[in-house]
């Protein structure tokens, strides 16, 4: 389906239009900053803010939730568990590109064999409304390096550039065909629309700049020539392992799971939470071993999955330039710092 064109005096009636059988998160104001929220009232529809910069947490929070009910079970017998695996329709408006791909990536880890369930279950349940960018958030964004300017090239349902008085609407799937086609408030772009976006488009282009000295496709390399450096230690003194970057991250998918018994002992619940890398417990293992037991070798792990070990297990890099964990780090440590760094170190160190 070609591109399409919503009158902003027709968004109201747009997200009345995705309000009517699905549950709706959309970013809204948290005092200076922005976070997705379900908007489940029409009066709430003018507290969409499809002009912010970047959210606190990325919209992974509907399809894989920081606290999840995997099962229930009562008694001694496995007659008596209950499997979870629900799922509301829900879509998600104002996703920004790297948004969309953080989204791909966790897709290729949770869903390729053995496919999570619960997460699969869901995902097919949720519909992306894409928001694209012309600048970047802050100087902590690196997107032109790691190619998420633009959205993938699946994944997303329908893709909304502002166009000042318009949004361009453009179509990437059957069910954002359907949206399109059912809301009744889009138009065939015209010629005059399509010079518009172009002239977006080029006006992004002169915003982004490259930050790494080199191509993303030597990281993986480079990451391997790095990985005894005295880079991470130096960096890891900095670091309180507090977890919070894993838990801003888009494509970071680790999680615990834990039995909560009833206060009768005869049941209970197994649970699914986010766990992160960057916590000294979690590589901890019967016995009191830890492979992971001194942070730098948590930080120097973390950062080798996001620029290395995901892309090598799902085909997609583990990092998507979003700035998320250079700005919500209390220790003030930059993955693109030290991404920058580690050329220059490997180079020194293999003299």
């Amino acid at each position: 389906m070609l591109p399409q064109i919503l009158p902003k005096e027709k968004f109201e009636q747009f997200v009345g239009f995705l309000m009517a059988d699905r549950r709706l998160a959309a970013p809204v104001a948290k005092g200076p900053n922005f976070a997705f929220e379900i908007i489940d009232a029409p009066a709430d529809v003018a507290k969409i803010r499809m002009d912010y910069d970047i959210t606190i947490l990325p919209p992974k929070k509907y399809i894989m939730p920081q606290y999840e009910t995997l099962l229930e079970f009562g008694g001694r017998s496995p007659a008596g568990v209950e499997a979870k695996v629900t799922a509301r329709p829900t879509v998600v408006l104002g996703v920004h590109p790297y948004d969309l791909h953080g989204l791909a990536c966790t897709d290729a880890a949770m869903c390729q064999a053995p496919q999570d369930a619960n997460y699969a279950v869901r995902r097919a349940a949720t519909l992306l409304i894409g928001l694209n960018v012309q600048a970047p958030a802050n100087d902590d964004q690196f997107q032109l390096d790691m190619g998420t300017l633009d959205p993938p090239a699946d994944g997303w349902d329908l893709y909304m550039t502002d166009l000042g008085e318009d949004y361009f609407v453009e179509i990437g799937s059957q069910a954002g065909k359907a949206l399109a086609e059912g809301c009744g408030c889009l138009t065939a772009a015209t010629p005059k629309d399509h010079q518009a976006r172009q002239e977006y488009d080029r006006k992004k282009a002169a915003n982004f700049t490259r930050k790494l000295p080199y191509d993303m496709k030597y990281l993986p390399e480079l990451l391997d020539a790095s990985y005894d450096s005295l880079l991470w230690e130096a960096v890891a003194r900095r670091c309180f392992s507090c977890g919070t970057c894993t838990n801003v991250c888009p494509t970071c998918y680790c999680f615990d799971v834990a039995d909560k018994l009833n206060i009768d002992a005869t049941g209970g619940a197994r649970r699914r939470t986010w766990d992160s890398c960057q916590l000294k417990v979690f590589a901890e293992v019967a016995g009191g071993e830890n492979f992971r037991e001194h942070r730098t070798s948590r930080l120097r792990h973390r950062m080798f999955r996001k620029g290395k070990l995901v892309l090598e297990r799902t085909g997609r890099l583990g990092c998507v330039g979003c700035g998320r964990c250079i700005v919500h780090c209390v220790a003030n440590i930059s993955i693109l710092e030290a991404f920058q760094q580690i050329a220059e170190t490997a180079e020194v160190e293999t003299k």
